[in-house]
């Protein structure tokens, strides 16, 4: 009985030993995190007496640093040592006091010990690297897991510990070196380098780092394929496209691949603009011949890229018409059917804007409305196209009775609400203003953002050059102009709106027509000249309706055309200060943010 008695009376001591052990580590940590460091040492040194837990010495010698109690920690570690020699923990504790006295030569003697006393255990040699990494030695960290791996033997091990060092202190040079040294045997890791190295580089200075490491590698182990593959992207990034399609044919060949990455980084190209290195890169998967399960869709995009070549200028007549022969070759290999109309509708578009043949357009447009399987919006849009051919053909109320005829088919509907505002601008070319302006009040309700803002943008300037017989005959001018840019004579657009100043001095319309020229300047390619009135249009016109337009549009070219970044995002900062309600507000955010280097989406 008295032998059950003592068992009792020990495990209830215990235990409330225990809980007093919990409250107190409780209080020590709310202490610690909350900066009273003086209370939270008091409980450490209790804490680590009783269970000589490292983690708690740990916060306990912290909290002394913090209170400058520099000699009093320096004492205490030195005992330490002497108590327990083979415990770092120690060593490092003194060499940390070491530096915040500035006794640096012996801090790194201490520095030194630590790191050639290190145990071949990866466990330990990992624990005392994030000891150095806890009181912010990131050096010391990195030379702890390079140490680790020489006497482990083991060139792969420590690579995320690395690699998270390095992007922290954004060491460029030494990530990169980490990325292709882990590459070759961890090739799971690309899309992470990819993702890592496009948050932390900031200009083409960073790209070049990695272009010259990855080109120096890629000389002495040609055969690694993985190298290659991030060399791509580099050039992707860099918008080299050309330079990009010349490792992938490269890569393409050494491989025997089908063209499937190579097809699917032409499409890369298109989105990007660059038509033209897609157009080779197509031709390259064409000339693999019929037998490659890519050839037809990469006849299909070689086509259409340089379809848009031809809608961006970029084209001459000779070379339209050899399109429009290879879209009709197309139709007639395969017959008039629901995969081939995109080729019909893109036939018709060149032979209407680009070949000035009118009949011709009209009756491929016409024929592909007969073809089954088509689907609703489809049918509906080939009619506006149509509508606009029609309006061309000086037939504008065939061209009325199908946008009408499409506005009642998809009522408030994206398809329907263009229907309607094409109506509407059919009656501005025609100078029925007011019946314009009435079609276009209804419109600014439209679910769709952009429809809504340019039956806003036509309402307004509509109701802006009505005040005067002088504005008045000025707007018949002008929307005579966008009637020839309409029918795609941009030089006879241009003379047409130079002409308005002269005939009318002192007209309302002088930022509608800068914002008209800028549209045709970028269409035909001439990019300098675009700059120039959107310019002129931003500095005189401020106050304008078109002005957060011509911010946008001129921070967009500056962008894409120019690969003036920091422009670009001057433009935009000031189009997100001074136009905050602006429609283009969201997205000028979005690329402000992605050309200052953030990491989008995370």
């Amino acid at each position: 009985m008295k032998k059950l008695i003592l068992i009792l009376l020990f495990s209830y001591t215990s235990f409330l030993c225990s809980a007093q052990s919990s409250v107190d580590e409780g209080l020590a940590f709310q202490y610690y995190q909350q900066g009273q460091y003086q209370e939270a040492s008091v409980l450490l040194e209790k804490l680590f007496n009783a269970t000589k837990n490292d983690t708690y010495f740990d916060l306990w010698y912290t909290s002394l640093i913090k209170l400058k109690k520099l000699d009093e920690a320096e004492k205490i570690a030195k005992k330490l040592i002497k108590q327990n020699p083979k415990n770092l923990h120690y060593t490092m504790a003194l060499a940390r006091v070491y530096q915040e006295k500035g006794q640096i030569d012996a801090a790194n003697k201490a520095y030194s010990e630590t790191l050639n006393n290190l145990p071949a255990d990866e466990f330990k040699i990992r624990e005392v690297a994030n000891i150095f990494y806890s009181f912010q030695a990131y050096d010391l960290a990195i030379s702890t897991f390079l140490q680790g791996r020489k006497m482990l033997n083991n060139e792969k091990i420590f690579t995320y510990e690395l690699l998270s060092i390095y992007r922290f202190k954004k060491d460029k040079n030494m990530l990169v070196q980490e990325y292709i040294n882990a590459l070759a045997q961890m090739p799971e890791l690309l899309l992470q380098a990819e993702s890592v190295l496009s948050s932390i580089f900031e200009d083409n200075a960073d790209y070049l780092i990695l272009q010259a490491a990855l080109l120096k590698k890629i000389q002495k182990e040609p055969q690694t394929e993985i190298y290659t593959k991030l060399l791509i992207w580099q050039y992707l990034q860099q918008q080299e496209y050309e330079m990009a399609l010349r490792q992938l044919i490269a890569q393409d060949k050494r491989v025997k691949d089908d063209g499937a990455i190579l097809f699917n980084t032409a499409n890369t190209f298109i989105a990007n603009q660059a038509y033209t290195t897609a157009i080779k890169a197509f031709e390259y998967i064409v000339s693999k011949g019929k037998e490659n399960p890519y050839f037809l869709p990469a006849k299909v995009e070689m086509i259409d890229a340089k379809y848009q070549l031809v809608i961006t200028g970029q084209f001459d007549k000779k070379a339209i018409t050899d399109l429009a022969t290879e879209y009709g070759s197309i139709i007639d290999e395969y017959g008039k059917t629901a995969q081939t109309v995109f080729a019909m509708k893109k036939l018709a578009n060149l032979q209407a804007y680009y070949l000035n043949d009118l009949p011709k357009a009209e009756k491929t447009l016409e024929d592909a409305l007969t073809i089954t399987g088509l689907s609703a919006a489809e049918t509906g849009q080939m009619k506006l196209d149509l509508g606009d051919i029609y309006i061309l053909t000086q037939q504008p109320w065939e061209a009325f009775l199908i946008y009408e005829q499409v506005a009642k088919q998809f009522e408030n509907q994206a398809v329907g609400n263009e229907a309607h505002f094409r109506s509407a601008k059919l009656s501005f070319y025609q100078g029925s203003f007011s019946y314009a302006k009435s079609q276009a009040d209804v419109l600014k309700a439209s679910t769709s953002q952009l429809i809504a803002n340019d039956a806003l943008n036509l309402s307004l300037m509509i109701s802006d050059n009505l005040q005067s017989k002088v504005d008045s005959n000025a707007l018949k001018m002008y929307a005579d102009a966008e009637m020839l840019q309409f029918r795609n004579l941009p030089a006879k657009a241009l003379i047409k709106l130079d002409s308005i100043a002269i005939a009318f001095p002192n007209n309302s319309l002088t930022d509608d027509i800068l914002m008209a020229k800028s549209r045709i300047y970028i269409k035909t390619n001439e990019i300098n000249n675009a700059i120039k009135v959107l310019k002129e249009l931003i500095d005189q016109q401020g106050t304008s309706l078109w002005a957060d337009d011509a911010l946008f549009t001129l921070a967009d070219l500056y962008e894409k055309n120019l690969k003036n970044n920091e422009e670009a995002k001057a433009l935009y900062q000031k189009l997100i200060s001074d136009y905050p309600g602006s429609m283009f507000t969201t997205e000028a955010r979005k690329r402000f943010r992605k050309l200052r280097g953030d990491n989008i989406g995370t």
